[in-house]
């Protein structure tokens, strides 16, 4: 009787249904694996398998057996991500903002892929897409791809950049023109992700949105402002940008309450230097100040007051007091 022409595939077969069908709560049993690779048009016999078995071992699949009711059941026991990994990258794309909701669900589909169906479907349960605050470019995914490709090949890069109005719609900045810039680095701040990079035309170091990139293009010219982020330590560098502002970062004392002392280290890190004073503490840290600092610091209702530079004390109060007129305005006006 000839051989299927699917017979030379068979191993190959073997090895989709162990990963696809098996798991340590889901093994199969020989005549349950004859019957799937039969499905491939594959005919296989119970000696020829054991063979298979001990090939796909010398591989590297780790095949297993154990007793499914009176019969010996087979499985894969060790994959390359253990499913507590796939549950923590299905939740980091369905929390990333910069991702849109149709490329979140095919990646997740695609990291589904890598376990049992069995195991798939623990992951399906646990994933919440579809009311997550996304971003709407599309072509975000392929902008991050180019901004790589280009640090990876010391280029620089050229893209427009914009932002929305109350339609949704696209506005972009000096009316279209092309930004031209040296990309360093991409980074995490306050669920987005930014692109630290190297503006040619302001000649400083600045920070944009990825997700409002638009016409990524990789020049090929070589990048600029080596010398300006020559020894930066990027990790230190986030910890002292609020919100991604730019600007220099200037040393700033802060006295706490004990109870913030969990988000002062959260934010600034475990090197911090903590003074004592009864019921408080001071710190100094190094921080580019913008209005999402003034934000930060108010945000703990009195608890964390800035005691020096006075200047930067003065803006905190400067800004504490617009937002009081604006609303003792609306108060006003309702009235």
């Amino acid at each position: 009787m000839p051989k299927s022409p699917n017979q030379k595939l068979k191993i190959l077969y073997l090895a989709k249904i162990f990963a696809e069908r098996t798991d340590v709560e889901h093994p199969m049993t020989m005549p349950e694996i004859i019957r799937a690779l039969d499905a491939y048009g594959v005919e296989a016999e119970r000696k020829s398998l054991y063979d298979d078995f001990s090939a796909l071992r010398r591989y590297g699949f780790s095949v297993e057996s154990c007793q499914s009711g009176k019969a010996t059941g087979y499985y894969l026991e060790e994959r390359q991500f253990e499913l507590p990994e796939l549950k923590l990258l299905v939740d980091a794309v369905a929390s990333s903002k910069f991702i849109t909701r149709k490329k979140s669900e095919d990646l997740i589909a695609k990291i589904a892929s890598l376990t049992s169906v069995h195991e798939a479907r623990q992951l399906s349960r646990q994933v919440y897409v579809a009311n997550r605050g996304k971003t709407m470019n599309e072509k975000v995914y392929y902008a991050v791809d180019s901004v790589h490709r280009a640090i990876l090949e010391d280029s620089s890069i050229t893209f427009r950049y914009y932002d929305w109005n109350v339609k949704k719609e696209k506005v972009f900045r000096h009316d279209g023109a092309l930004y031209t810039v040296s990309p360093y680095a991409l980074t995490w701040d306050d669920e987005k992700y930014y692109l630290i990079a190297y503006d040619h035309n302001a000649q400083r170091v600045r920070h944009y949105r990825v997700d409002k990139l638009d016409s990524v293009k990789v020049t090929g010219k070589t990048r600029e402002g080596k010398r300006e982020l020559e020894g930066v330590d990027m990790a230190i560098y986030e910890k002292r940008c609020f919100g991604m502002f730019s600007g220099e970062p200037q040393l700033v004392s802060l006295l706490c309450d004990h109870s913030v002392i969990g988000a002062m280290i959260d934010r600034f890190g475990e090197d911090i230097t903590i003074i004592e004073r009864k019921d408080q503490f001071e710190i100094h840290v190094e921080v580019v100040t913008s209005p999402v600092f003034y934000s930060f610091v108010m945000s703990f209702g009195g608890r964390v007051r800035i005691l020096a530079p006075l200047e930067v004390r003065s803006e905190i109060e400067k800004t504490a007091e617009k937002i009081l007129t604006v609303h003792q305005s609306i108060d006003e006006q309702e009235r």
